[in-house]
Protein backbone atom coordinates (compact mmCIF):
# COMPACT_ATOMS: atom_id res chain seq x y z
CA UNK A 1 0.00 0.00 0.00
CA UNK A 2 3.05 2.47 0.60
CA UNK A 3 4.45 1.91 -2.52
CA UNK A 4 1.34 2.49 -4.51
CA UNK A 5 0.95 5.89 -2.50
CA UNK A 6 4.50 6.85 -3.42
CA UNK A 7 3.56 6.27 -6.78
CA UNK A 8 -0.21 8.24 -6.86
CA UNK A 9 2.03 11.04 -5.42
CA UNK A 10 5.00 11.15 -7.50
CA UNK A 11 2.36 11.05 -10.37
CA UNK A 12 0.52 14.14 -8.83
CA UNK A 13 3.26 15.74 -8.43
CA UNK A 14 4.66 15.75 -11.92
CA UNK A 15 0.64 16.07 -13.00
CA UNK A 16 0.65 19.89 -11.30
CA UNK A 17 4.16 20.40 -12.55
CA UNK A 18 2.97 19.84 -16.06
CA UNK A 19 0.37 21.90 -15.60
CA UNK A 20 2.42 25.16 -14.04
CA UNK A 21 5.25 24.56 -16.81
CA UNK A 22 2.66 24.57 -19.70
CA UNK A 23 0.72 27.42 -18.29
CA UNK A 24 3.60 29.63 -17.77
CA UNK A 25 4.98 28.74 -21.23
CA UNK A 26 1.18 29.66 -22.60
CA UNK A 27 1.04 33.23 -21.14
CA UNK A 28 4.87 33.84 -21.77
CA UNK A 29 4.49 33.32 -25.53
CA UNK A 30 1.00 35.51 -25.37
CA UNK A 31 2.69 38.50 -23.02
CA UNK A 32 0.10 37.56 -20.62
CA UNK A 33 -2.63 38.61 -22.76
CA UNK A 34 -4.69 35.67 -23.88
CA UNK A 35 -7.84 35.81 -25.99
CA UNK A 36 -11.38 33.22 -25.29
CA UNK A 37 -10.40 31.01 -28.62
CA UNK A 38 -6.68 30.87 -27.60
CA UNK A 39 -7.85 29.67 -24.08
CA UNK A 40 -9.61 26.65 -25.91
CA UNK A 41 -6.17 26.17 -27.87
CA UNK A 42 -4.44 25.75 -24.21
CA UNK A 43 -7.04 23.48 -23.17
CA UNK A 44 -6.28 20.99 -25.96
CA UNK A 45 -2.48 21.81 -26.18
CA UNK A 46 -2.56 20.98 -21.97
CA UNK A 47 -4.62 17.86 -22.58
CA UNK A 48 -1.84 16.18 -25.10
CA UNK A 49 0.99 17.25 -22.32
CA UNK A 50 -1.32 15.93 -19.56
CA UNK A 51 -1.29 12.39 -21.96
CA UNK A 52 2.44 12.50 -22.01
CA UNK A 53 2.79 12.53 -18.18
CA UNK A 54 0.61 9.35 -17.99
CA UNK A 55 2.09 7.96 -21.67
CA UNK A 56 5.52 8.57 -20.00
CA UNK A 57 4.85 7.01 -16.28
CA UNK A 58 3.04 4.11 -17.74
CA UNK A 59 5.23 3.10 -20.34
CA UNK A 60 8.57 4.12 -19.23
CA UNK A 61 8.23 3.64 -15.63
CA UNK A 62 9.06 6.80 -14.61
CA UNK A 63 7.28 6.74 -11.11
CA UNK A 64 9.67 3.97 -10.06
CA UNK A 65 12.43 6.09 -10.06
CA UNK A 66 14.03 7.17 -6.51
CA UNK A 67 14.22 11.31 -5.87
CA UNK A 68 15.83 10.42 -2.66
CA UNK A 69 18.38 8.41 -4.30
CA UNK A 70 19.00 10.58 -7.11
CA UNK A 71 22.02 10.24 -9.50
CA UNK A 72 23.22 11.49 -12.52
CA UNK A 73 21.68 8.60 -14.02
CA UNK A 74 18.39 9.44 -12.87
CA UNK A 75 18.24 12.84 -14.45
CA UNK A 76 19.56 11.45 -17.45
CA UNK A 77 16.82 8.67 -17.44
CA UNK A 78 14.29 11.41 -16.86
CA UNK A 79 15.51 13.52 -19.27
CA UNK A 80 15.33 10.94 -22.25
CA UNK A 81 12.00 9.82 -21.27
CA UNK A 82 10.71 12.90 -21.82
CA UNK A 83 12.24 13.75 -24.59
CA UNK A 84 10.76 11.04 -26.45
CA UNK A 85 7.41 11.86 -25.58
CA UNK A 86 8.01 15.31 -26.68
CA UNK A 87 8.49 13.75 -29.88
CA UNK A 88 5.03 12.05 -30.17
CA UNK A 89 2.70 14.53 -28.43
CA UNK A 90 5.15 17.60 -30.96
CA UNK A 91 3.68 15.48 -34.06
CA UNK A 92 0.23 15.19 -32.48
CA UNK A 93 -0.02 18.91 -32.34
CA UNK A 94 2.19 19.72 -35.52
CA UNK A 95 0.55 22.47 -37.35
CA UNK A 96 -2.07 23.33 -34.51
CA UNK A 97 0.52 25.02 -31.84
CA UNK A 98 3.90 26.44 -32.87
CA UNK A 99 7.01 24.18 -32.35
CA UNK A 100 9.07 27.27 -30.76
CA UNK A 101 6.36 26.74 -28.20
CA UNK A 102 6.40 23.09 -27.42
CA UNK A 103 10.19 23.45 -26.94
CA UNK A 104 10.27 26.25 -24.67
CA UNK A 105 7.40 24.22 -22.75
CA UNK A 106 9.68 21.15 -22.52
CA UNK A 107 13.02 22.98 -21.74
CA UNK A 108 11.12 24.65 -18.75
CA UNK A 109 9.36 21.77 -17.82
CA UNK A 110 12.68 19.26 -17.99
CA UNK A 111 14.76 22.43 -15.62
CA UNK A 112 11.88 22.49 -13.39
CA UNK A 113 11.65 18.78 -12.79
CA UNK A 114 15.44 17.97 -12.33
CA UNK A 115 15.20 21.38 -10.12
CA UNK A 116 12.69 19.19 -7.69
CA UNK A 117 14.58 16.34 -7.44
CA UNK A 118 17.53 18.16 -6.78
CA UNK A 119 15.72 20.26 -4.15
CA UNK A 120 13.97 16.54 -2.76
CA UNK A 121 17.58 14.56 -2.65
CA UNK A 122 19.10 17.54 -1.44
CA UNK A 123 16.69 17.83 1.41
CA UNK A 124 15.96 14.12 2.38
CA UNK A 125 19.97 13.56 2.43
CA UNK A 126 20.63 16.57 4.34
CA UNK A 127 22.86 15.32 7.03
CA UNK A 128 21.56 15.54 11.04
CA UNK A 129 25.03 14.64 12.27
CA UNK A 130 27.25 17.34 13.63
CA UNK A 131 30.23 18.11 11.51
CA UNK A 132 33.02 17.53 13.87
CA UNK A 133 36.03 16.62 11.73
CA UNK A 134 37.29 17.84 8.35
CA UNK A 135 38.11 15.55 5.40
CA UNK A 136 39.82 16.03 2.25
CA UNK A 137 39.53 13.78 -0.56
CA UNK A 138 42.50 13.55 -3.25
CA UNK A 139 40.89 12.46 -6.24
CA UNK A 140 37.95 14.02 -7.95
CA UNK A 141 36.65 10.99 -10.15
CA UNK A 142 34.17 8.30 -9.38
CA UNK A 143 35.73 6.95 -6.53
CA UNK A 144 36.07 10.67 -4.71
CA UNK A 145 32.78 11.32 -5.40
CA UNK A 146 31.48 8.18 -4.28
CA UNK A 147 33.03 9.03 -1.07
CA UNK A 148 32.24 12.78 -0.80
CA UNK A 149 28.22 11.41 -0.53
CA UNK A 150 28.99 9.13 2.30
CA UNK A 151 30.42 11.74 4.01
CA UNK A 152 27.29 13.72 4.45
CA UNK A 153 25.92 11.43 6.68
CA UNK A 154 28.70 11.21 8.69
CA UNK A 155 30.62 13.57 11.66
CA UNK A 156 33.28 14.40 7.95
CA UNK A 157 33.05 17.42 6.45
CA UNK A 158 34.76 17.43 3.26
CA UNK A 159 36.79 20.44 3.38
CA UNK A 160 37.85 19.97 -0.84
CA UNK A 161 39.05 17.88 -2.93
CA UNK A 162 42.62 17.58 -4.47
CA UNK A 163 42.85 16.09 -8.16
CA UNK A 164 45.78 16.45 -10.01
CA UNK A 165 43.77 16.53 -13.96
CA UNK A 166 44.19 20.54 -15.00
CA UNK A 167 40.29 20.07 -16.31
CA UNK A 168 39.26 19.45 -13.03
CA UNK A 169 41.08 22.29 -10.75
CA UNK A 170 39.63 25.61 -10.07
CA UNK A 171 36.35 24.00 -10.70
CA UNK A 172 33.68 22.56 -7.98
CA UNK A 173 31.57 19.63 -7.09
CA UNK A 174 28.25 20.40 -4.73
CA UNK A 175 29.76 23.38 -4.19
CA UNK A 176 33.28 22.01 -3.21
CA UNK A 177 36.46 23.57 -4.50
CA UNK A 178 38.80 21.27 -6.72
CA UNK A 179 42.20 22.40 -5.84
CA UNK A 180 45.55 21.50 -7.22
CA UNK A 181 48.14 19.93 -5.24
CA UNK A 182 50.43 22.77 -4.89
CA UNK A 183 47.31 25.13 -4.19
CA UNK A 184 46.00 22.49 -1.33
CA UNK A 185 49.85 22.91 0.15
CA UNK A 186 49.30 26.50 0.48
CA UNK A 187 45.26 26.28 1.57
CA UNK A 188 46.56 24.31 4.50
CA UNK A 189 46.53 26.43 7.85
CA UNK A 190 48.87 25.74 10.80
CA UNK A 191 46.58 23.11 12.47
CA UNK A 192 46.37 19.91 10.72
CA UNK A 193 43.49 18.42 9.10
CA UNK A 194 41.89 15.20 10.49
CA UNK A 195 41.84 13.04 7.50
CA UNK A 196 43.22 12.65 3.91
CA UNK A 197 42.00 9.87 1.87
CA UNK A 198 43.12 9.01 -1.17
CA UNK A 199 40.46 8.15 -3.33
CA UNK A 200 41.88 6.57 -6.48
CA UNK A 201 41.83 2.60 -6.80
CA UNK A 202 44.45 2.59 -9.85
CA UNK A 203 46.61 4.69 -8.08
CA UNK A 204 50.96 3.84 -8.98
CA UNK A 205 52.47 3.19 -6.12
CA UNK A 206 55.12 5.84 -5.92
CA UNK A 207 51.95 7.96 -6.86
CA UNK A 208 51.08 7.33 -3.25
CA UNK A 209 54.21 7.50 -1.61
CA UNK A 210 54.89 11.12 -3.27
CA UNK A 211 51.31 12.16 -2.07
CA UNK A 212 52.34 10.68 1.43
CA UNK A 213 55.44 12.68 1.81
CA UNK A 214 53.99 16.11 0.52
CA UNK A 215 50.95 15.74 3.13
CA UNK A 216 51.80 14.01 5.93
CA UNK A 217 52.48 17.14 7.81
CA UNK A 218 49.33 18.47 7.34
CA UNK A 219 46.92 15.64 8.34
CA UNK A 220 46.67 13.45 11.18
CA UNK A 221 45.49 10.44 9.42
CA UNK A 222 45.56 9.46 5.75
CA UNK A 223 43.87 6.85 4.64
CA UNK A 224 43.91 5.35 0.89
CA UNK A 225 40.84 3.18 -0.77
CA UNK A 226 42.08 -0.38 -1.63
CA UNK A 227 42.82 -1.47 -5.24
CA UNK A 228 40.67 -2.88 -7.72
CA UNK A 229 43.11 -5.92 -7.82
CA UNK A 230 42.87 -6.24 -4.00
CA UNK A 231 39.96 -6.29 -1.62
CA UNK A 232 37.49 -2.88 -2.96
CA UNK A 233 34.26 -4.04 -3.40
CA UNK A 234 32.19 -1.20 -5.50
CA UNK A 235 29.35 -2.54 -4.42
CA UNK A 236 29.89 -1.28 -1.05
CA UNK A 237 30.53 1.65 0.87
CA UNK A 238 33.56 2.77 0.36
CA UNK A 239 34.41 4.88 3.97
CA UNK A 240 34.26 1.19 5.52
CA UNK A 241 36.58 -0.15 3.05
CA UNK A 242 39.77 2.60 3.56
CA UNK A 243 42.71 1.06 4.89
CA UNK A 244 45.98 2.75 6.16
CA UNK A 245 49.03 3.24 4.29
CA UNK A 246 51.36 0.67 4.53
CA UNK A 247 55.25 0.80 3.97
CA UNK A 248 54.50 -1.88 0.97
CA UNK A 249 52.70 1.18 -0.30
CA UNK A 250 55.52 3.51 0.14
CA UNK A 251 58.63 1.41 -0.76
CA UNK A 252 56.49 -0.27 -4.13
CA UNK A 253 58.09 0.58 -6.97
CA UNK A 254 56.32 0.09 -10.31
CA UNK A 255 58.48 -0.92 -13.06
CA UNK A 256 57.61 1.73 -16.11
CA UNK A 257 58.54 -0.80 -18.94
CA UNK A 258 56.60 -4.05 -17.84
CA UNK A 259 55.73 -5.82 -20.83
CA UNK A 260 52.61 -7.47 -20.51
CA UNK A 261 52.42 -8.65 -24.03
CA UNK A 262 55.41 -10.00 -24.12
CA UNK A 263 54.81 -12.21 -20.41
CA UNK A 264 51.44 -13.46 -22.27
CA UNK A 265 52.47 -14.62 -25.22
CA UNK A 266 55.24 -16.34 -22.94
CA UNK A 267 52.35 -17.73 -20.94
CA UNK A 268 49.61 -18.17 -22.51
CA UNK A 269 48.40 -21.71 -23.82
CA UNK A 270 51.30 -23.43 -22.25
CA UNK A 271 51.78 -25.89 -19.26
CA UNK A 272 53.65 -24.52 -16.51
CA UNK A 273 54.90 -26.56 -14.00
CA UNK A 274 56.03 -24.43 -11.19
CA UNK A 275 58.40 -25.70 -7.93
CA UNK A 276 57.80 -24.41 -4.27
CA UNK A 277 54.59 -23.35 -5.38
CA UNK A 278 52.93 -22.66 -2.01
CA UNK A 279 55.78 -20.20 -1.05
CA UNK A 280 55.65 -16.16 -1.04
CA UNK A 281 57.14 -16.50 -4.63
CA UNK A 282 55.95 -19.75 -5.79
CA UNK A 283 52.40 -19.03 -5.09
CA UNK A 284 52.70 -15.36 -6.71
CA UNK A 285 54.10 -16.66 -9.89
CA UNK A 286 51.33 -19.52 -9.96
CA UNK A 287 48.86 -16.60 -9.78
CA UNK A 288 50.13 -14.74 -12.62
CA UNK A 289 50.31 -17.46 -14.97
CA UNK A 290 46.92 -18.15 -14.72
CA UNK A 291 46.07 -14.67 -15.05
CA UNK A 292 48.03 -14.76 -18.20
CA UNK A 293 46.01 -17.94 -19.10
CA UNK A 294 48.02 -20.96 -19.33
CA UNK A 295 46.92 -23.73 -20.11
CA UNK A 296 47.62 -25.73 -16.91
CA UNK A 297 49.44 -25.51 -14.38
CA UNK A 298 51.82 -27.86 -12.50
CA UNK A 299 51.77 -26.81 -8.53
CA UNK A 300 54.41 -28.79 -7.25
CA UNK A 301 55.95 -27.93 -3.18
CA UNK A 302 55.84 -30.56 -0.24
CA UNK A 303 54.55 -28.56 2.18
CA UNK A 304 50.85 -29.82 2.36
CA UNK A 305 49.43 -26.68 3.96
CA UNK A 306 51.57 -24.38 1.09
CA UNK A 307 50.15 -26.63 -1.63
CA UNK A 308 46.72 -26.69 -0.09
CA UNK A 309 46.16 -22.69 0.41
CA UNK A 310 47.03 -22.14 -3.30
CA UNK A 311 44.76 -24.78 -4.33
CA UNK A 312 41.97 -23.16 -2.45
CA UNK A 313 42.82 -19.87 -4.53
CA UNK A 314 43.33 -21.42 -8.17
CA UNK A 315 40.24 -23.99 -7.70
CA UNK A 316 38.66 -22.82 -10.72
CA UNK A 317 41.54 -22.79 -13.31
CA UNK A 318 43.52 -26.34 -15.06
CA UNK A 319 45.56 -27.53 -12.33
CA UNK A 320 47.20 -30.34 -10.58
CA UNK A 321 48.84 -30.05 -7.60
CA UNK A 322 51.28 -32.01 -6.72
CA UNK A 323 53.05 -33.19 -3.14
CA UNK A 324 56.58 -33.68 -3.11
CA UNK A 325 60.23 -32.52 -2.64
CA UNK A 326 61.95 -31.76 -5.41
CA UNK A 327 65.27 -33.68 -3.71
CA UNK A 328 63.56 -36.87 -4.81
CA UNK A 329 64.50 -37.83 -8.20
CA UNK A 330 62.21 -40.25 -8.71
CA UNK A 331 59.22 -38.51 -7.84
CA UNK A 332 60.06 -35.93 -9.94
CA UNK A 333 61.04 -38.01 -12.72
CA UNK A 334 57.20 -39.46 -12.78
CA UNK A 335 55.64 -35.74 -12.74
CA UNK A 336 57.73 -34.69 -15.42
CA UNK A 337 57.26 -37.78 -17.19
CA UNK A 338 53.21 -37.52 -16.91
CA UNK A 339 52.70 -33.63 -17.24
CA UNK A 340 55.89 -33.19 -19.92
CA UNK A 341 55.41 -29.13 -19.02
CA UNK A 342 56.35 -26.39 -21.57
CA UNK A 343 57.70 -23.92 -18.70
CA UNK A 344 59.57 -24.78 -15.71
CA UNK A 345 59.55 -22.34 -12.71
CA UNK A 346 62.00 -23.41 -9.70
CA UNK A 347 60.96 -21.66 -6.96
CA UNK A 348 61.34 -24.09 -4.25
CA UNK A 349 64.59 -23.50 -2.03
CA UNK A 350 65.98 -22.78 1.49
CA UNK A 351 66.16 -19.12 1.78
CA UNK A 352 66.26 -18.02 5.86
CA UNK A 353 69.92 -17.61 5.86
CA UNK A 354 70.12 -18.04 9.77
CA UNK A 355 67.84 -21.24 9.33
CA UNK A 356 70.08 -22.36 6.85
CA UNK A 357 73.11 -21.79 8.79
CA UNK A 358 72.03 -24.07 11.42
CA UNK A 359 70.70 -26.67 9.07
CA UNK A 360 73.46 -26.67 6.55
CA UNK A 361 73.30 -29.67 5.33
CA UNK A 362 69.90 -29.42 4.45
CA UNK A 363 70.25 -26.43 2.73
CA UNK A 364 73.10 -28.00 0.47
CA UNK A 365 71.01 -30.66 -0.59
CA UNK A 366 67.45 -29.05 -1.04
CA UNK A 367 69.01 -25.96 -2.88
CA UNK A 368 71.45 -27.45 -5.01
CA UNK A 369 70.42 -31.46 -5.40
CA UNK A 370 66.68 -30.03 -5.69
CA UNK A 371 67.93 -27.65 -8.47
CA UNK A 372 70.23 -29.89 -9.95
CA UNK A 373 67.11 -32.51 -10.09
CA UNK A 374 64.84 -30.15 -11.67
CA UNK A 375 67.35 -29.28 -14.77
CA UNK A 376 67.87 -32.43 -15.02
CA UNK A 377 64.25 -33.42 -15.82
CA UNK A 378 63.38 -30.67 -17.58
CA UNK A 379 66.09 -30.96 -20.39
CA UNK A 380 65.13 -35.00 -20.65
CA UNK A 381 61.55 -33.92 -20.88
CA UNK A 382 62.62 -31.16 -23.24
CA UNK A 383 60.72 -28.40 -21.74
CA UNK A 384 60.93 -25.39 -24.09
CA UNK A 385 61.87 -22.98 -20.95
CA UNK A 386 63.56 -23.56 -17.64
CA UNK A 387 63.63 -20.01 -15.05
CA UNK A 388 65.32 -20.03 -11.89
CA UNK A 389 64.65 -18.40 -9.17
CA UNK A 390 68.16 -16.28 -7.86
CA UNK A 391 69.25 -14.08 -4.95
CA UNK A 392 71.47 -11.12 -4.47
CA UNK A 393 72.93 -13.17 -1.99
CA UNK A 394 74.55 -15.69 -4.60
CA UNK A 395 76.65 -12.33 -4.92
CA UNK A 396 79.95 -12.57 -2.99
CA UNK A 397 78.15 -14.89 -0.55
CA UNK A 398 78.89 -14.49 3.36
CA UNK A 399 76.23 -17.73 4.12
CA UNK A 400 75.51 -20.56 3.07
CA UNK A 401 72.35 -20.22 1.51
CA UNK A 402 73.89 -17.06 -0.64
CA UNK A 403 76.85 -19.53 -1.76
CA UNK A 404 73.93 -22.79 -2.54
CA UNK A 405 72.15 -20.42 -4.53
CA UNK A 406 75.25 -19.42 -6.90
CA UNK A 407 76.46 -23.08 -7.39
CA UNK A 408 72.42 -23.35 -8.52
CA UNK A 409 73.48 -20.26 -11.13
CA UNK A 410 76.62 -21.72 -11.97
CA UNK A 411 75.14 -25.26 -12.99
CA UNK A 412 72.27 -23.26 -14.56
CA UNK A 413 74.51 -21.34 -16.65
CA UNK A 414 77.05 -24.28 -17.78
CA UNK A 415 74.63 -27.43 -18.36
CA UNK A 416 74.19 -28.53 -22.26
CA UNK A 417 70.97 -27.97 -22.03
CA UNK A 418 69.58 -28.90 -25.84
CA UNK A 419 66.41 -27.75 -26.66
CA UNK A 420 65.61 -26.53 -23.13
CA UNK A 421 66.46 -22.51 -23.09
CA UNK A 422 67.80 -22.04 -19.24
CA UNK A 423 67.32 -18.74 -17.37
CA UNK A 424 68.10 -17.44 -13.92
CA UNK A 425 66.48 -14.15 -12.45
CA UNK A 426 68.03 -12.55 -9.63
CA UNK A 427 66.82 -10.24 -7.42
CA UNK A 428 66.99 -8.80 -3.40
CA UNK A 429 64.54 -9.22 -1.09
CA UNK A 430 60.26 -8.63 -1.43
CA UNK A 431 58.00 -7.08 0.72
CA UNK A 432 55.51 -9.25 2.63
CA UNK A 433 56.89 -12.60 2.03
CA UNK A 434 57.29 -15.33 4.71
CA UNK A 435 60.89 -14.49 5.48
CA UNK A 436 60.94 -10.58 5.18
CA UNK A 437 61.39 -8.25 7.67
CA UNK A 438 58.31 -6.75 7.64
CA UNK A 439 55.75 -8.81 9.02
CA UNK A 440 58.29 -9.43 12.69
CA UNK A 441 58.26 -5.35 12.87
CA UNK A 442 54.59 -5.44 12.21
CA UNK A 443 53.94 -8.19 15.02
CA UNK A 444 56.56 -6.19 17.32
CA UNK A 445 55.23 -3.21 16.71
CA UNK A 446 51.69 -4.38 17.78
CA UNK A 447 53.56 -5.96 20.77
CA UNK A 448 54.31 -2.44 21.88
CA UNK A 449 58.08 -3.34 20.81
CA UNK A 450 60.95 -3.06 21.18
CA UNK A 451 61.99 -3.53 16.88
CA UNK A 452 65.18 -5.55 16.81
CA UNK A 453 66.84 -4.15 13.76
CA UNK A 454 70.70 -6.58 13.41
CA UNK A 455 72.80 -2.85 12.48
CA UNK A 456 71.93 0.46 12.38
CA UNK A 457 73.90 0.38 9.08
CA UNK A 458 72.65 -2.70 7.15
CA UNK A 459 70.65 -2.08 4.30
CA UNK A 460 68.30 -4.40 1.68
CA UNK A 461 67.09 -4.20 -1.65
CA UNK A 462 63.33 -4.25 -1.48
CA UNK A 463 60.26 -5.06 -4.26
CA UNK A 464 56.46 -5.87 -4.28
CA UNK A 465 56.35 -9.77 -5.07
CA UNK A 466 53.68 -8.95 -7.70
CA UNK A 467 56.44 -6.81 -9.73
CA UNK A 468 59.14 -9.07 -9.03
CA UNK A 469 57.45 -11.76 -10.29
CA UNK A 470 56.07 -10.23 -13.15
CA UNK A 471 59.37 -8.84 -14.11
CA UNK A 472 60.71 -12.45 -13.61
CA UNK A 473 58.31 -13.90 -16.44
CA UNK A 474 58.97 -10.48 -18.47
CA UNK A 475 62.45 -11.66 -18.24
CA UNK A 476 61.88 -15.36 -19.12
CA UNK A 477 60.24 -14.62 -22.12
CA UNK A 478 62.95 -13.38 -23.93
CA UNK A 479 65.88 -15.20 -22.83
CA UNK A 480 67.94 -17.33 -25.07
CA UNK A 481 69.79 -19.53 -22.16
CA UNK A 482 72.64 -19.15 -20.43
CA UNK A 483 71.95 -15.54 -18.98
CA UNK A 484 71.36 -14.43 -15.19
CA UNK A 485 68.90 -11.96 -15.31
CA UNK A 486 69.01 -9.06 -12.73
CA UNK A 487 65.80 -6.95 -11.25
CA UNK A 488 66.40 -3.43 -10.96
CA UNK A 489 65.69 -2.97 -7.41
CA UNK A 490 66.38 0.85 -7.21
CA UNK A 491 68.01 2.10 -4.18
CA UNK A 492 68.74 0.32 -1.48
CA UNK A 493 67.10 0.98 2.12
CA UNK A 494 68.17 0.94 5.76
CA UNK A 495 66.75 -1.70 7.75
CA UNK A 496 66.31 1.31 11.07
CA UNK A 497 64.35 3.58 8.22
CA UNK A 498 62.06 1.04 7.18
CA UNK A 499 61.56 0.20 11.26
CA UNK A 500 61.08 4.05 12.10
CA UNK A 501 58.83 4.55 8.77
CA UNK A 502 56.67 1.48 10.33
CA UNK A 503 56.68 3.24 13.46
CA UNK A 504 55.40 6.51 12.39
CA UNK A 505 52.97 4.70 10.29
CA UNK A 506 51.46 2.97 12.97
CA UNK A 507 50.88 6.52 14.79
CA UNK A 508 52.50 4.78 18.06
CA UNK A 509 55.33 6.90 19.66
CA UNK A 510 56.03 3.94 22.46
CA UNK A 511 57.68 1.81 20.37
CA UNK A 512 61.93 2.23 20.70
CA UNK A 513 64.52 -0.08 18.11
CA UNK A 514 67.07 -1.75 19.98
CA UNK A 515 70.30 -3.37 17.94
CA UNK A 516 70.74 -7.01 18.08
CA UNK A 517 73.76 -7.92 15.93
CA UNK A 518 74.07 -9.30 12.66
CA UNK A 519 73.47 -13.04 12.60
CA UNK A 520 75.29 -15.76 11.52
CA UNK A 521 75.91 -15.34 7.79
CA UNK A 522 74.53 -12.06 7.29
CA UNK A 523 76.46 -8.97 5.35
CA UNK A 524 75.63 -5.15 5.83
CA UNK A 525 74.86 -4.63 2.42
CA UNK A 526 73.66 -6.74 -0.68
CA UNK A 527 75.02 -6.98 -4.22
CA UNK A 528 73.38 -7.56 -7.81
CA UNK A 529 76.33 -7.82 -9.76
CA UNK A 530 79.63 -10.33 -8.95
CA UNK A 531 81.62 -7.64 -11.17
CA UNK A 532 80.76 -4.24 -12.69
CA UNK A 533 80.35 -6.18 -15.71
CA UNK A 534 76.91 -6.38 -16.93
CA UNK A 535 74.85 -5.62 -20.03
CA UNK A 536 71.26 -3.80 -20.47
CA UNK A 537 68.61 -5.37 -22.60
CA UNK A 538 66.05 -3.60 -24.04
CA UNK A 539 64.14 -3.31 -20.76
CA UNK A 540 65.63 -0.74 -18.42
CA UNK A 541 64.09 -2.51 -15.21
CA UNK A 542 66.11 -6.04 -16.20
CA UNK A 543 69.81 -6.36 -16.87
CA UNK A 544 72.17 -9.39 -17.45
CA UNK A 545 74.90 -10.64 -15.62
CA UNK A 546 78.74 -11.59 -17.89
CA UNK A 547 78.75 -15.55 -17.95
CA UNK A 548 80.72 -17.03 -15.42
CA UNK A 549 81.96 -20.37 -16.94
CA UNK A 550 83.03 -23.72 -15.39
CA UNK A 551 83.14 -27.00 -16.60
CA UNK A 552 79.86 -29.32 -16.28
CA UNK A 553 82.36 -32.71 -15.62
CA UNK A 554 84.25 -30.71 -12.82
CA UNK A 555 81.12 -28.72 -10.74
CA UNK A 556 79.16 -32.45 -11.31
CA UNK A 557 82.42 -33.88 -9.38
CA UNK A 558 82.31 -31.13 -7.03
CA UNK A 559 78.44 -31.43 -5.96
CA UNK A 560 78.92 -35.09 -4.98
CA UNK A 561 82.22 -33.93 -3.43
CA UNK A 562 80.19 -31.29 -1.80
CA UNK A 563 77.33 -33.89 -0.34
CA UNK A 564 79.93 -36.05 1.06
CA UNK A 565 82.35 -33.82 2.61
CA UNK A 566 82.09 -33.32 6.36
CA UNK A 567 83.82 -29.87 5.75
CA UNK A 568 80.90 -28.27 3.65
CA UNK A 569 82.28 -24.88 3.90
CA UNK A 570 85.36 -25.55 2.80
CA UNK A 571 84.23 -27.43 -0.45
CA UNK A 572 81.49 -24.81 -0.60
CA UNK A 573 84.44 -22.07 -0.75
CA UNK A 574 86.19 -24.40 -3.35
CA UNK A 575 83.12 -24.35 -6.01
CA UNK A 576 82.75 -20.40 -5.06
CA UNK A 577 86.23 -18.74 -4.51
CA UNK A 578 84.28 -15.23 -3.83
CA UNK A 579 82.55 -17.23 -0.69
CA UNK A 580 83.27 -15.54 2.56
CA UNK A 581 81.81 -17.36 4.87
CA UNK A 582 80.63 -14.80 8.40
CA UNK A 583 79.76 -16.16 11.20
CA UNK A 584 78.52 -12.78 12.86
CA UNK A 585 78.54 -13.84 16.41
CA UNK A 586 76.54 -11.03 17.94
CA UNK A 587 78.73 -8.45 15.98
CA UNK A 588 77.58 -5.01 16.18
Amino acid sequence: MRLIDKRVINFLVIFVLTFITFGWTFFIFHRFSVSFHKRDLFLIAFEVASFRTVASFLIFNDYTLSWSKATQKTYLIKTIVNLVAFMFYALWLYGTIPLAFLISELFFYLFAINFMVYVYYFIKNRSSVKKTKEVVIYGAGQAGLKLESEYRNSSYKVKYFIDDSPSLQKRTIDGIRILSKDEAIKTIDTSKIDLLVIAMPSIAKNVIRDIYNDFKPYFETIKILPSLNETLKIDKDFAKQLKNISVEDLLARHPKDLDKKAISNFINNKTVLITGAGGSIGSEISRQCAKYNAKKLILVDHSEFNLYSIAEELSGFDTSFVMQSVVNLDMLDATFEKHKPDIVIHAAAYKHVPLVEDNIEMGIVNNIIGTKNTIDMAIKYKAKKFVLISTDKAVRPTNVMGATKRICELYAQNIKSGDTQIVAVRFGNVLGSSGSVIPKFKAQIESGGPITVTHPDITRYFMLIPEACELVLQAASFGKGGEIFILDMGEPIKIVDLAKKMIELSGRDDVDIEFSGLRKGEKLYEELLLDDTEAITKYSSIMVAKKTFYDMDKLNNDIQKLIKNKNKIEMLTKIVPEFNHQTNEKEN
